[in-house]
């Protein structure tokens, strides 16, 4: 979804959509993920799959968290602050999503 034109408010509602839709897809992906990560450690009979998945989400996480606030801390108009943040977490999310999307076949 492109956000980039109308008032502050317009844009705030459109990236706040959005990141609800990512949200919505990146807990399904990951949902997915896990199921795949699962089938592949009961076929081996470990659990290392399941479990570096976890670890790369939670690593992910905090690296989208902190790169986000970075973002938005950095941005040139500080009105938009919030907005840069949020949209950071879509652009970033939407990778994540094809990311767990391919780990998920």
């Amino acid at each position: 979804m492109e956000c980039g034109t109308g008032s502050q408010e317009e844009v705030g509602s459109c990236v706040a959509d959005d990141e609800e839709g990512v949200e919505a897809a990146l807990f399904n992906a990951l949902e997915a993920a896990m199921i795949a990560a699962a089938e592949r450690d009961n076929d081996t009979g470990g659990t290392n799959t399941e479990a570096a998945l976890m670890a790369s989400q939670t690593a992910w996480e905090a690296f989208r968290a902190a790169h986000c606030s970075f973002i938005g801390t950095a941005h040139p108009v500080p009105e938009d602050a919030g907005i840069a943040t949020r949209a950071c977490w879509t652009t970033l999310g939407r990778a994540r999503v094809d990311e767990l999307v391919r780990l998920g076949q």
